[in-house]
């Protein structure tokens, strides 16, 4: 998946290290009532919190770090799934191997739009892998990498997407991925704009019978977006760490950049997901 230049990740290791030197304690309250202190990813700031949207409950303390470097969620109501999202900078993927590495699902790019040219285009290694990962056993999803100027071009994403996925029986969501590129041509669209375009690819998606979701940092789903009007979709937060400490309810987590899987010859994403388990019961939902 495309991310930010390598200054952005500076700028996140120096203020994770600085809240770790502090001990992440939060200013007094007063002047801030009805607000919440979240890490946006660059730093500690207030928010107002978005109304309709889920309040996520999970807590630094429900997670440690696993011997073989995943995170373990130790809390309750949650079944977790671990999974990659790989595009063609993975390469050629082994996805037998991937399976029996203990990786549940995959998130695969199905394509992107060219951020200076516009065009829409389907990924190199998108037949290859959906058709590998289905093969192999792994449940799947895919994500369409947006430099949408608004719901318009939105649309014509989504058209796209289903056109690609036709045929193809997915049980993971089908997701709406935008992100920030500088001199890009969707550079300066503004809130509303991209909220409208992942509404309208969201419920064409959905009226096509798939699952919804919206990819995000934390900084883009604190501001870039109108959280409400997303409030019926499922998100996926992308924030390297030891926790999801996103303010807000979130299906999936894409917790680091730099994994090595065997069956994949290069860095992949890795992801856990969260499937809310009924009554406190501790197997899976049905169907999952």
């Amino acid at each position: 998946m495309k991310k930010l230049q390598i200054r952005r990740w500076a700028a996140w290791a120096l203020a994770l290290a600085l809240m770790a030197a502090s001990g992440c304690a939060s200013p007094a309250d007063s002047g801030h009532e009805g607000m919440a202190y979240v890490n946006t990813g660059g730093a500690m700031e207030w928010i107002t919190p978005a109304e309709g949207v889920a309040v996520s409950t999970f807590s630094e303390e429900e997670f440690t770090a696993g011997a073989d470097g995943w995170p373990e969620y130790t809390g309750e109501g949650y079944e977790v799934r671990r999974g990659v999202d790989v595009s063609f900078y993975q390469g050629e993927i082994d996805w037998e191997s991937v399976k029996a590495a203990g990786i549940d699902f995959a998130m695969i790019r199905c394509g992107y739009r060219g951020s200076e040219t516009g065009q829409l285009v389907e990924d190199e290694q998108f037949r290859n892998n959906i058709d590998g990962a289905i093969a192999a056993g792994l449940d799947v999803g895919v994500y369409f990498f947006s430099q949408s100027t608004g719901a318009v071009e939105a649309a014509e994403e989504a058209m796209f997407v289903l056109g690609l996925i036709d045929g193809y029986e997915l049980n993971m969501p089908v997701a709406f991925d935008w992100e920030p590129i500088e001199g890009s041509r969707a550079e300066d669209i503004d809130r509303g704009g991209l909220t409208a375009g992942a509404v309208v690819f969201c419920e064409m998606i959905k009226d096509a019978g798939y699952v919804p979701a919206v990819y995000m940092y934390r900084y883009i789903g604190y501001y870039e977006y109108e959280l409400s009007r997303l409030a019926d979709y499922e998100l996926w937060l992308g924030a390297p760490g030891a926790w999801p400490d996103f303010y807000y309810e979130h299906q999936l987590w894409q917790f680091s950049y730099t994994g090595q899987v065997d069956g994949i010859p290069a860095d992949v994403d890795l992801n856990l997901q969260f499937l809310a388990v009924p009554d406190g019961s501790s197997e899976a939902p049905q169907g999952q």
